[in-house]
């Protein structure tokens, strides 16, 4: 394989590796928890509206220190940050974020 192909081959990865990125990424997004009922986190947003997720069992949620704590132990007014799947379709990851 010559130099030129080399090079063409791997400018081409790069290219689609750049791309396909923001596809594959994660969705997070920040707000306060309003509560907890069950599975579902009522949460809102920086302008205050108000939306639902259902929380599957395999998300990992954490306190502000990354420890693992149950959904039921988040509280109103906590600052969260809420991680969906590659898919948006799924919570995949809550964190407690520290005061202040």
């Amino acid at each position: 394989m010559s130099r030129r192909s080399l090079l063409c081959g791997l400018a081409a990865l790069a290219l689609l590796v750049w791309t396909a990125g923001p596809a594959l990424a994660e969705h997070t997004h920040e707000g306060k928890v309003v509560k907890v009922e069950g599975n579902k986190l009522t949460m809102s947003d920086k302008d205050g509206k108000e939306h639902a997720h259902n929380v599957p069992a395999t998300a990992t949620v954490t306190d502000e220190t990354g420890k693992a704590i149950k959904l039921g132990d988040l509280r109103a007014g906590q600052m969260i940050s809420v991680t969906m799947d590659k898919d948006d379709k799924a919570v995949a990851k809550i964190q407690v974020k520290k005061a202040g």
